[in-house]
């Protein structure tokens, strides 16, 4: 059986994406969003809000790409995956926490409008490229022919 591990929130950057590298000098960003919810309530007729915050950690080219494009209070939505990492303070302490790994992090337009300018593929077989790794049931990379911004796009 086949379990989906999949999520899509909506919400505003609650802090500067922080750009780091891994000792093998892969790019990880993060950063957190806040989800408002709102709603009236029946009983009372007031308006009544709720928020949720997320973590976001993002790999390799998107890490990048989040950390020139994103800033604090950017209304963005992330599509990815729950992660949850556990670990011991310093004390003994036993702790964990869960997490959106993701696969893409785009800017809403519905308050603001964007200017989109496309990166240069990275050539030969370093890799480089998309989401952190090979999706499941997609192609591998580097197999798709190379982008012709003079071609139509539909």
């Amino acid at each position: 059986m086949a379990i989906d591990n999949t999520v899509t929130v909506t919400g505003n950057a609650t802090r500067e994406p922080e750009l780091r590298f891994t000792p093998s000098g892969q790019a990880v960003a993060s950063f957190g969003i806040a989800v408002n919810r709102r709603w009236q309530n029946r009983q009372t007729q007031e308006w009544e809000e709720a928020v949720s915050f997320f973590d976001i950690t993002c790999w390799a080219q998107l890490a990048e790409n989040v950390a020139e494009s994103v800033a604090k209070g950017t209304r963005v939505t992330v599509a990815g995956r729950l992660d949850q990492r556990s670990w011991e303070t310093q004390e003994g302490e036993k702790r964990s926490k869960v997490e959106i790994v993701a696969d893409d992090v785009a800017v809403s337009l519905r308050w603001a409008t964007a200017e989109v300018m496309r990166n240069e593929r990275p050539t030969g077989s370093g890799g480089g490229g998309g989401g952190g790794g090979p999706r499941p049931g997609g192609s591998p990379a580097g197999s798709a022919p190379p982008y012709n911004p003079d071609e139509e796009p539909f």
